[in-house]
């Protein structure tokens, strides 16, 4: 089996990785507030699950770091907003609270059934 790989803009790490069906991917994205960052983190997976054959109703699992715990509740705004109402959708998900390096202030790690 092939390992299909995706480069990023960042050394040393691709922006997601498909192995035997699954596709693992990571995002990272500017903003002024946890909200801004959330939605162009969810904008740039939802392209990186694209070009691994893949889409946010596929997404088995996700795992949330924040650099402030206390900005879920606003951060699950977003997250509400672009995974959908329909509970057959949904991942098994966890956040967690994390030092993350300056101006990050969430860090997002999926993984996914290619479609």
């Amino acid at each position: 089996m092939n390992i299909n790989r995706y480069r990023g803009q960042w050394e040393g790490r691709n922006r997601c990785v498909e192995f035997g069906g699954i596709v693992y991917a990571v995002a990272t994205a500017k903003g002024e507030d946890i909200q801004n960052q959330t939605r162009n983190s969810l904008s740039y997976l939802d392209e990186s699950l694209a070009k691994a054959g893949s889409s946010k109703s596929r997404i088995l699992q996700a795992q949330i770091y924040l650099n402030d715990i206390n900005q879920k509740a606003e951060m699950d705004l977003i997250w509400s907003e672009w995974i959908g109402p329909d509970w057959h959708n949904w991942p098994q998900r966890a956040c967690v609270g994390v030092s993350l390096p300056s101006k990050i202030l969430i860090e997002i790690v999926l993984t996914a059934a290619k479609a």
